[in-house]
């Protein structure tokens, strides 16, 4: 597998916005997709640019493809677009606070 350059800025910025951790970000994906018509496997819960977050939460930096790199993009501009750019905690209507969670961002939490 090619190496993925991932500039320090995108890194950094990412891990930024995406204050869940890892656990906590696959425990809500799991909740988030319960009910009569859930997924039958769990670990598959959740839209798949939340299973992207996880995945990349999961991998060392060096171990990034393309795929990941675009994802991490788009869940920082996702962020910030609906967001202050200091991202202190802020509370709003439960859609919004839900949606941002699913990318791996708690807008109740600090950065």
């Amino acid at each position: 597998m090619a190496e993925t350059h991932v500039d320090d800025d995108l890194w950094d910025e990412f891990h930024r916005v995406v204050n869940m951790s890892s656990r906590e970000l696959r425990d809500w994906l799991r909740t988030a997709s319960a009910g009569p018509d859930a997924e039958t496997l769990p670990d598959h819960s959740g839209p798949r640019l939340g299973q992207r977050v996880l995945a990349i939460l999961g991998k060392r930096r060096t171990d990034l493809v393309a795929e990941d790199v675009d994802a991490m993009r788009t869940v920082v501009r996702e962020v910030t677009d609906a967001r202050r750019a200091d991202l202190e905690p802020v509370a709003g209507q439960a859609h919004w606070r839900h949606r941002l969670m699913s990318l791996g961002h708690d807008p109740l939490k600090g950065p």
